[in-house]
């Protein structure tokens, strides 16, 4: 089948017109000085404002949301400004930019929530560990949340998504994936509650499907997208039946006319742990009747086979973001590209914040 749609076309997303189907996935880079965003960060979006639309890092709801150090937040007056001169700044250069939502759940320590144990579904640790103001330790075993405290999180959200309305977004991104709270409440491995919250698919799906609502209320469906990874490994995360249970949750958000949903494929990692759904989009494709943004170490030619199937409508880029600000324009001369270097992905290194951040040279 050929459409001559590739990822250079143009595409109506909700509300916002993408100039290219080329999107930078968000990726934790851990750049924030207190939860705060910084100018540096504002200079790091921007430079990578030719992207169709940017998606930025993982980004806390509330203070015991937090996973990682350096993260950025949403819930404070000083977040919102931060954000504020993000968004202003990938604007001025003509792009359009998401926040993403997140909680991390049992994917946190004490050391790093003031003393206060992380919070889940269940009493089940995640498996891994996490560097932490004290060093490097492994995953306790969470807080379950007790039923009447859910609703709380869930307007946490909802709060969040106001204040990326506040800070000048185009959109929100939900973060459903990689073992977060949201697909701890999602995935029977990570999820034994015998509430309203547990047991069965319907059950599992509410806490997702609560928080869309309240974040749909906010901004219209047009303008949300939501990511999921039916696949994924990491921190021990695992469904005994991937494919109704991610089957029935795409089923279940075509009514909310998102922007679109973030689909996953599972990485070499998640492939050499165990038996898992692969590929991921045709699996769900005839399901989910809105935009599929489809992510999964793609290049020029896979990510135009992609779209040009059908399977997918935007393909979604991750570390060739990372070290080619300027991707769409290289791929689109075919130019050679920058190699990303992975002890630069995560926070700053002894050499300071830009290096392997803002430093790689555009063509």
């Amino acid at each position: 089948m050929s459409s001559n749609i590739d990822l250079f076309s143009p595409f109506q997303l909700g509300e916002n017109l993408l100039p290219n189907r080329i999107i930078m996935a968000p990726m934790t880079r851990l750049r924030a000085i207190d939860s705060i965003p910084t100018p540096l960060m504002a200079k790091y979006y921007a430079q990578r404002a030719t992207a169709g639309l940017i998606i930025t890092e993982c980004t806390m709801v509330s203070p015991l949301s937090n996973g990682y150090m350096n993260c950025p937040g949403i819930y404070s007056h000083q977040q919102i400004a931060g954000w504020q001169k993000v968004t202003e700044a990938v604007h001025r250069e003509g792009g359009k930019i998401f926040l993403q939502l997140w909680h991390s759940g049992r994917v946190s320590h004490s050391s790093l929530l003031h003393g206060e144990m992380p919070v889940a579904p269940s009493a089940i640790a995640a498996i891994g560990s996490l560097h932490t103001p004290i060093g490097k330790v492994n995953l306790e075993v969470p807080r379950p949340l007790a039923t009447e405290e859910i609703p709380e999180i869930v307007q946490q959200f909802r709060q969040g998504a106001e204040n990326a309305k506040e800070a000048g977004f185009d959109g929100v991104e939900l973060h459903g994936a990689f073992g977060y709270l949201i697909d701890q409440f999602l995935q029977d491995g990570a999820n034994q509650r015998t509430d309203e919250y547990g047991g069965s698919i319907e059950n599992r799906a509410r806490f997702l499907l609560e928080v869309m609502t309240g974040v749909t209320e906010v901004w219209g469906g047009n303008r949300v997208g939501i990511k999921l990874s039916p696949s994924n490994t990491f921190y021990g995360m695992f469904d005994s039946n991937p494919q109704s249970t991610f089957g029935y949750v795409l089923a279940a958000l075509n009514p909310y006319n998102l922007a679109y949903v973030h689909l996953m494929e599972p990485n070499e990692i998640d492939l050499a742990s165990r038996e898992v759904l692969h590929p991921v989009l045709p699996i769900f494709r005839s399901i989910y009747q809105g935009a599929i943004v489809t992510n999964g170490g793609y290049n020029k030619v896979t990510g135009n086979d992609a779209i040009d199937s059908g399977q997918a409508e935007l393909v979604s880029f991750g570390k060739p973001f990372i070290a080619n600000p300027d991707l769409p324009k290289r791929f689109a001369l075919d130019a050679h590209l920058n190699e990303a270097n992975p002890k630069t992905f995560y926070g700053q290194g002894p050499e300071g914040a830009e290096i392997g951040y803002t430093d790689y040279p555009a063509l």
